[in-house]
């Protein structure tokens, strides 16, 4: 049976409710000119490096990256529920420090020069982070159902004699405007959505968020990866029962143990007295 909603999903609850409830915190505060940055004056005049540790984690700066990052956020309920909350958790603080640091260092050292000096903010909010989950969803959510979209209508045919050539070219019309989509196309719908609603500003982030995702997988980042590394210590993520459990599954094998050895021991009387 498909869980609906957010249960069996803290972490990814905790994201949508942090990413809604910053992004309002920054509109009632007046305080929406503070975590963005601008290479220039920001950090070329005034150096204001502070700013590029708190840009992703102070919310997003209007209502409508606010609304499609808590949408994205919800959709990656099921990552969490594939992998389980502490590697989630895990996951978002080993690649919290490269999602955070590399697109202002990206923007102001190569993509601001190649430019010509014409991109020069990079927009708050946790973007990068949001696509480091999408790439997981790219690469390890399998897709439910399949589905095709025909974007040619057929006519009428001009007669029975023309009746054959009319199907083949309506054929040739149905294969080359017919669009194959997924349950997963309305994830990827939203987050590029999200991508493109300050461009060319907010691409950057997101693209750095997706190849931090992908590294990860491919254990390609320093301090461990997909297949091992440094993981988060269960209570943090309320898993109260991994002690409790190896120490039951050990008292468990003794019992066995203690089990077979008695009955070995009662078949060898049992042999011996019928002998």
């Amino acid at each position: 049976m498909q869980t609906s909603g957010l249960s069996n999903a803290p972490i990814t609850k905790f994201l949508l409710v942090y990413t809604i409830a910053a992004s309002v915190v920054l509109s009632i505060l007046d305080l929406k000119h503070v975590p963005g940055i601008l290479v220039s004056p920001h950090l070329s005049t005034y150096g204001q490096y502070w700013r590029c540790l708190i840009w992703q984690v102070a919310g997003f700066a209007n209502s409508t990256e606010a609304l499609f990052g808590a949408m994205l956020a919800y959709q990656m309920r099921v990552v969490e529920r594939a992998w389980g909350g502490r590697k989630t958790a895990t996951f978002l603080l080993s690649t919290l420090p490269y999602t955070t640091l590399l697109p202002p260092l990206l923007l102001a050292l190569i993509v601001r020069p190649l430019s010509l000096y014409r991109l020069n903010s990079l927009p708050s909010g946790p973007t990068a982070s949001l696509f480091a989950l999408l790439a997981q969803y790219y690469a390890c959510i399998p897709s439910t159902y399949k589905y095709c979209i025909s974007l040619s209508g057929s006519g009428p045919g001009p007669g029975q004699e023309q009746e054959q050539e009319q199907e083949q070219e309506q054929e040739q019309d149905r294969q080359t405007t017919t669009a194959s989509l997924s349950d997963k196309s309305i994830t990827y719908l939203v987050a590029a959505q999200l991508a493109l609603s300050q461009f060319p500003t907010m691409v950057l982030p997101a693209t750095v968020g997706f190849v931090v995702g992908l590294a990860w997988r491919a254990d390609l980042l320093p301090g461990g990866g997909a297949s091992g590394g440094w993981r988060i210590p269960g209570w943090v993520v309320g898993e109260k029962g991994s002690r409790l459990s190896s120490s039951a599954a050990a008292a468990g094998e003794t019992g066995f143990e203690d089990l077979r050895r008695r009955l070995e021991s009662e078949a060898a009387v049992a042999g011996g007295s019928g002998s």
